[in-house]
């Protein structure tokens, strides 16, 4: 368990940048506490520092998880966001993506957002933008990137694709063993 190093740093905060903007700074700046990030076994996680300070006494070996997981880089450095960080980034998304109920079990089972599927989207959406998905009745269920922008979606073929899958709750599921 240690602290991010700068470029890890740039490109953890470039991915939630994405997502969130500018709320990034509201992640750490919490009225309940200071909070922080850290990485274990290449993976990033979110805590409480007085937890943190409690789990730097297990040896790295035997330390499992502490916090939240919020993704996981690669070995070429890239990072990949896990759908554990969804109820952090859903509150604060700028981009949102809203889903007819008949698309709901299509998005959970890891397809695409269609636009036959589309209930809402935010007005300045452009496109390969980070978007939270939410079902008709604002309950977060995933997130991902948007194919076409807003201006585009309302021109669009209803079998177009609006938003690309990259995580859902359903994943708590299908991958249970992969997400500590």
């Amino acid at each position: 368990m240690r602290p991010l190093t700068e470029e890890e740093t740039k490109i953890f905060f470039e991915k939630l940048t994405k997502y969130i903007g500018d709320n990034v700074k509201l992640l750490l700046d919490r009225s309940d506490g200071l909070y922080c990030f850290r990485l274990h076994r290449d993976r990033v996680y979110y805590c409480k520092e007085d937890i943190m300070k409690k789990a730097a006494h297990f040896p790295r070996k035997e330390l499992i998880s502490f916090g939240t997981c919020f993704g996981k880089f690669s070995k070429t450095l890239k990072f990949r966001l896990n759908v554990t960080a969804l109820d952090f980034l859903a509150p604060y998304a700028k981009h949102k993506v809203w889903v007819k109920p008949s698309a709901e079990q299509q998005f959970l089972y890891g397809h695409h957002v269609m636009k036959s599927g589309l209930g809402r989207i935010t007005d300045d959406t452009t496109q390969y933008q980070g978007v939270v998905v939410y079902s008709m009745s604002d309950l977060p269920l995933g997130f991902g990137a948007s194919a076409k922008s807003t201006a585009e979606c309302r021109h669009a073929d209803p079998m177009s694709i609006i938003a690309f899958h990259q995580a859902d709750i359903g994943e708590y599921l299908r991958s249970e063993a992969n997400l500590i």
